[in-house]
Formats: C-alpha cells, structure tokens, sequence
C-alpha cells in the first residue's frame, strides 16, 4: 500500500483532476466525504487529507510514501530530508512581499507580517534589510492598516485581496506551485511500486 498526504484546499481540488488523469481516483465522493483516509480504484494506493503544512511531516516520518504540497509550504518546513521529484505545475501562484499603496520602498529596519517565517528571514538577510519577523496565522492584510507591520509577505494570486484592503504586491519572492515529495527511506523499502507511480505521473504531466 502506498499513502500519498495531499494538502486540504486548493491543492487537493486541483490535485483531484491530476490524480485522476494518472489512474487515482477516490472511491467516496471527496466534495461529500468526511473520511481523512480515502481509499481509492487502486487497491494499492490510499489518500490521507490533511493541512499543508503537515504534509512535510507526515511523509519525512513515514507516515505518508509520498506528499503533495506547495512549495511555499516546503521551503518553511525545511525539506532537506525529502525528495523532491516532481513540479506537478498546479495551484500556482506568487509569494510575495505587499504593502499599502502609498508606502515608501521597503528599506532600513522593518516589521513585516507573515506565516513565512524562516523564508522571509531569509529572503530579507539576503537583500541586507533587517527585519523584524511578526508571525501571523490569517488575515495577513490587515497587519500593515493597523500598524502592526510595515509590509507582509504572502502568497498572491489575482492580488484582489491586496487591492481591496488597500495594498499592493511589491517585490516577488519566488514563484510558487505544487510538488510531489517523496519519503527517502520509502523509495528505497517500495522503490519499484514507486518509481512506477513516479512514471505514470510523468506521463500524465507530459499529456496535459
């Protein structure tokens, strides 16, 4: 049996399409379904749903063979001890830095609002800007309206959300999308039920 961890949200839905181009489709109506474990018309292959930012985890212990997660999600969790084969090129978008629109270029010593803790970190040592780093779960926008940051760093996608609280998107980060990860002692223990899922999934990324 094989376990792929598939993130909650926009990426399961665009993932759902894929997985079903390449052979996986759950057996339980997923839109209806409560289960987090979905089996599928592969008796071979099962589905966990869980949030983004467990899938790292769950597949670097095992608990998952394989993952489908955004990249934004594995550059903070730090994924060294996974591999990274596929870009499966779905749930694209833009991580970002935003602020108000009339705020000067960021510059000296900010405060900026993010989820993205490590990669702003990183991302502002890098440009010699230091950052105060304030982590925030949700509502990302609002921290720069009340003052509680100079800008933020976040994912953009149309940008509506930024324009209708007043911000604009500044500087791009790194253009996100989906990957496929896979858990290193499991492609080693399952390597030809893997790699042979890793093919078909090639394919499938070949037709599209």
């Amino acid at each position: 049996m094989l376990t792929i961890a598939v993130s909650k949200g926009r990426i399961y839905e665009e993932a759902l399409p894929f997985l079903e181009e390449a052979g996986i489709t759950p057996i339980d109506d997923p839109k209806t379904c409560r289960k987090l474990i979905l089996q599928t018309s592969r008796d071979d292959v099962q589905l966990v749903i869980i949030r983004a930012t467990d899938v790292p985890t769950f597949v670097e212990y095992g608990a998952a063979d394989l993952g489908i997660a955004g990249k934004d999600v594995l550059l903070e969790h730090g994924a060294e001890s996974l591999y990274e084969p596929l870009d499966l090129k779905i749930a694209c978008c833009r991580l970002m830095t935003a602020a108000p629109k009339d705020a000067p270029d960021i510059s000296g010593r900010i405060r900026v609002a993010t989820k993205y803790v490590k990669t702003a970190q990183r991302y502002f040592a890098g440009r010699g800007i230091q950052a105060e780093i304030i982590k925030l779960y949700g509502s990302m926008e609002l921290a720069p309206l009340v003052g509680l940051a100079d800008c933020i760093v976040d994912l953009v996608d149309t940008g509506n959300t930024l324009k209708a609280n007043g911000l604009e998107p500044r500087d791009l980060i790194m253009n996100i999308s989906s990957r496929l990860v896979v858990n290193k002692a499991a492609m080693k223990m399952k390597h030809q039920a893997i790699q042979s899922l890793l093919d078909q999934f090639e394919k499938t990324l070949a037709e599209r």
